[in-house]
């Protein structure tokens, strides 16, 4: 059986939703840089695509109120708590991930 559209936009919103909660809550020490070194994208690439997607439903939204949607606070309290200023390594590690994906 196949789900239905409605469906699929309830379960494509709970995957979401763990998503969110697993990269917020569960797993903050995981820095942004990381994962946009080992998976392409992070955090903000998120909030971005969330910002796209309220934009594409006509639902004004700037690239501050999409992270603290994403957040759920303000982007600088959640990094002020979380994250830590990237290393050389980090950096060149990031730069040679940026090249090879283009």
């Amino acid at each position: 059986m196949s789900p239905s559209d409605d469906d699929t936009v309830h379960i494509e919103a709970a995957v979401f939703r763990r998503l969110r909660e697993h990269l917020l809550q569960r797993r903050p020490d995981v820095q942004n840089i990381d994962l946009m070194i080992l998976a392409g994208f992070c955090r903000n690439c998120l909030a971005d695509w969330y910002r796209d997607a309220a934009q594409e439903r006509g639902i004004g939204m700037d690239r501050e109120q999409a992270r603290e949607a994403l957040y759920g606070e303000p982007f600088a309290q959640w990094k002020a708590r979380h994250q830590r200023e990237a290393t050389p390594e980090q950096l060149a590690a990031f730069e040679a991930a940026r090249q090879r994906h283009g």
